[in-house]
């Protein structure tokens, strides 16, 4: 290295919460909202680290090893002696639209709070964090303390992420009281608003929520028809090209690392939208939710 040059410094980004696999008709696939977002954030040039704990059997190492070759750091995902890895039985409607049977008690469910993860938790730039794997007391009790070790200037990215009836009204508010960035889709603004009392347009609804929780940023995904991203003083709306949809699965945390990238890389949010709208197409447009990007969706 000659004398000035710059040290490239990646940010440091994790995911906590789930890890598991995705069983589709076809075959599984390696799945987990967090999980995925990781494995998006370091193709987009961060330096990941995950957050969760899988069971000591096939799945369990072959979810390792996905992670490992994807570039994830995972000296904080434990190994249980008790409970399986987690797997979900994924259905695809018409419109590729999933619908999840998420198996309950297993591993990541009972992430047990780690002196490496008390380690890691002050280094972070971003970390996320959803609803689902807050479901079961041990892991929820883990990734409250995890999120609280965090430096006041990280992004704490609250992914909603409803699933089923695996959340309630206590989780969605600790959680949004916890975070300072929170990404939604249209199906999960209403549970939001209703808990919060807010009513009106969707950048209506956004706008409350953004003041109520101080929040830096939020995104809400329609699918198709866009997002819409918000500050406490500008917002953007951008919409997808048309695409051939295969799935959904993994989309929406493909969003989520993009925005993240581009918010801590200070990009316009014009252009992070239209980047994380982008990246979140082509992901639909394959197989698994973590598909090998193409370069030029890697800026």
């Amino acid at each position: 290295m000659s004398e000035g040059e710059t040290v490239f410094s990646a940010y440091k980004i994790c995911g906590v919460g789930e890890v598991l696999w995705d069983a589709f008709p076809e075959g599984e696939k390696f799945g987990g909202a967090p999980a995925n977002f990781t494995c998006h954030s370091h193709s987009l040039g961060a330096e990941t680290y995950v957050v969760s704990c899988i069971g000591k059997d096939k799945r369990g190492q072959m979810a390792r090893d996905f992670l490992d070759n994807h570039g994830v750091d995972t000296s904080c995902l434990v190994d249980s002696d008790t409970c399986q890895t987690g797997v979900v039985i994924v259905t695809l409607d018409a419109e590729g639209k999933p619908d999840y049977e998420i198996k309950e008690g297993v591993a990541w469910d009972n992430i047990p709070l780690t002196d490496a993860m008390v380690a890691l938790a002050p280094q972070l730039d971003a970390v996320c964090y959803g609803s689902l794997s807050q479901r079961n007391a041990v892991s929820r009790d883990t990734i409250t303390k995890f999120i609280a070790a965090t430096r006041p200037d990280c992004l704490r990215v609250f992914d909603i992420n409803i699933r089923q009836h695996f959340y309630n009204d206590d989780i969605i508010r600790n959680s949004l009281q916890a975070a300072n960035v929170l990404k939604l889709n249209d199906e999960e603004l209403p549970i939001v608003a209703e808990l919060i009392g807010a009513s009106g347009t969707d950048q209506e609804i956004v706008r409350a929520i953004i003041k109520q929780f101080d929040l830096k940023l939020v995104a809400l995904t329609m699918g198709p028809k866009g997002a819409l991203m918000a500050t406490s003083d500008e917002s953007s709306f951008a919409a997808p090209e048309p695409t051939n949809v295969i799935n959904t699965v993994g989309a929406g945390d493909s969003f989520t690392g993009a925005m993240i990238m581009g918010f801590l890389n200070n990009k316009p949010l014009a252009e992070i939208n239209q980047a994380a709208n982008k990246l979140a197409a082509y992901v639909c447009t394959q197989h698994g939710a973590v598909p090998e990007l193409p370069a030029s969706l890697m800026q």
